[in-house]
């Protein structure tokens, strides 16, 4: 054989030997990722041969299949609709699921490792046993409460959101994010009807896709100042010890002053803890804040939360909802100094300090449930097919402890006051003992502020029932006495109806 014809021959064993060691690389390693690739058509298919299973709260299925005479033998369906669009997700034909629909896909479409029993039993039998059915720690009657307290608030904001939690278990008792939308056609059958209802939806410029009360962060305003309370409680500071205050207050390195809501609001020179809590005092807690310097109050942040990147609300230990991370900016300017007047305005939530809802039903349940921050989870319990076996009952996790018992109980106190005393006064509920805190987030001239409420709820004997967060996008002037009313009204609810834990 000539010089050239074994040229040849090496280059063919070579790239024979690519190829062989390339098939091996997909059947080995790419094999599960192609098969379930969204855009794997007999995969699809194959997926609608068996029904899915239900997803459910407070024993109504707000997520179900239904058996058709086409191709695709079950269609998904959403009896909750946008009431429930942003707790369950979707999935749909020709695009990629989300939420507890895409967290739990493998047990809701009888995949999961978990119903290889169901499966095999299918073999002799042939049958096709349904998928799994996921339940959720969702109260109805707090969603309806605060589906509806959102969509029909009386400052006539369309966008916001709400979420409720246990204290004690970290159970999500409500989820909503406003404006929302109906996930049926997403679900449709007629890919072409999806993708138009998909891009209608991507293309709204209110953001029904959004999910606000997990995915989005902004400004807190004065619901921050608890923060920045539990790092003065930390720091020599008790509930009686004067601070200063003053009607306005100018940060050095600024010329520009900080001043409070209103004239009344703490104009003497000092204040206590406790008052400059209740009134939500500007100007004192833009003083504490400069006092005790950014490097405590990130830190008092990064423990009750803020930064941590992974989270997520589904099932504990395998995911579920991503969670953006809430921010406290560096508080510094931009070439690295010290900058006063950032540090100053984070104090009091504004500059860049940012913070999901669910990050604002956290600081309150910590402060209602002794200084313990248990892991939020939307799922409760999977049950098999036919509903005789349980695969997995949720058993609550401590997330962190970002404050001492003491220190909680301290907080507690002042966020009571604010609801007896305070701006809270709204969120009252008879029979039992409310905290809780509003926050107003200037954003730029004409444009109204944010408004938030976080707080909860304990019962006679002290015991947290719940914690809530109440964010209404540019709710403006009162915006944050609408948000308490309706934070009181979920909390009230869920009181009555606690769904599952």
């Amino acid at each position: 054989m000539n010089a050239p014809l074994r040229r040849v021959g090496i280059v063919v064993m070579v790239l024979f030997g690519l190829l062989f060691a390339n098939l091996n690389w997909i059947q080995a390693y790419k094999a599960d990722e192609y098969r379930t690739s969204d855009y794997n058509g007999r995969v699809q298919v194959a997926t609608y041969d068996r029904k899915r299973g239900n997803i459910e709260a407070g024993g109504t299925a707000f997520a179900v299949s239904k058996e058709t005479d086409g191709k695709l033998k079950f269609q998904r369906s959403y009896p909750g609709g946008a009431k429930y669009a942003h707790v369950l997700g979707y999935k749909p034909v020709n695009l990629a699921e989300i939420g507890i629909e895409k967290a739990e896909d493998d047990f809701l479409a009888g995949t999961s490792d978990q119903l290889f029993a169901s499966r095999f039993k299918d073999m002799f039998t042939g049958d096709k046993t349904g998928g799994g059915n996921v339940l959720l720690t969702v109260s109805k009657r707090a969603q309806d409460v605060a589906y509806e307290q959102l969509r029909n608030n009386r400052r006539d904001v369309s966008k916001g959101a709400a979420i409720a939690i246990d204290p004690r278990t970290g159970a999500v008792q409500a989820l909503v994010s406003m404006p929302s939308f109906d996930p049926n056609p997403l679900a449709s059958h007629d890919t072409n009807e999806a993708t138009a209802a998909h891009n209608k939806l991507e293309q709204d410029p209110e953001g029904p896709l959004k999910n606000r009360a997990l995915g989005e962060v902004l400004p807190p305003g004065s619901t921050f100042k608890i923060v920045v309370a539990a790092a003065a409680l930390e720091n020599g500071v008790g509930q009686e010890t004067r601070i200063p205050a003053g009607a306005s207050w100018t940060p050095p390195t600024s010329g520009t002053p900080i001043r409070n809501a209103a004239p009344s609001i703490c104009p003497e020179d000092e204040v206590t803890l406790m008052n400059a809590v209740t009134e939500s005092c500007n100007t004192g807690f833009a003083q504490l804040g400069v006092r005790l310097g950014a490097d405590k109050i990130k830190e008092k942040a990064r423990q009750f939360g803020f930064e941590q990147e992974d989270l997520t609300v589904g099932r504990l230990g395998k995911g579920g909802h991503p969670v953006a991370a809430s921010r406290t900016g560096t508080m510094q300017n931009p070439d690295g100094g010290v900058n006063p007047a950032g540090v100053a305005q984070s104090s009091i939530g504004q500059f860049d300090v940012r913070m999901t809802p669910l990050q604002g039903a956290l600081i309150a349940a910590s402060v209602a449930n002794g200084g313990s921050q248990m892991r939020p989870y939307l799922v409760r319990q999977l049950l098999a097919p036919d509903r005789t076996t349980s695969y997995y009952t949720a058993k609550p996790k401590e997330l962190r402890q970002p404050v001492s018992g003491q220190v909680a109980s301290d907080l507690r106190d002042m966020m009571v006051s604010v609801v007896e005393n305070g701006t809270g006064r709204n969120a009252q509920i008879n029979g039992y003992t409310v905290g809780g805190k509003t926050g107003t987030a200037d954003i730029r001239p004409g444009i109204p502020a944010h408004s938030w409420f976080i707080g909860f709820a304990l019962d006679k004997n002290g015991n947290p029932v719940s914690a809530v967060c109440v964010l209404l996008e540019n709710g403006g002037d009162g915006g944050s006495a609408e948000a308490a009313r309706i934070g009181g009204q979920i909390m009230r609810a869920a009181i009555a109806d606690p769904g599952g834990r």
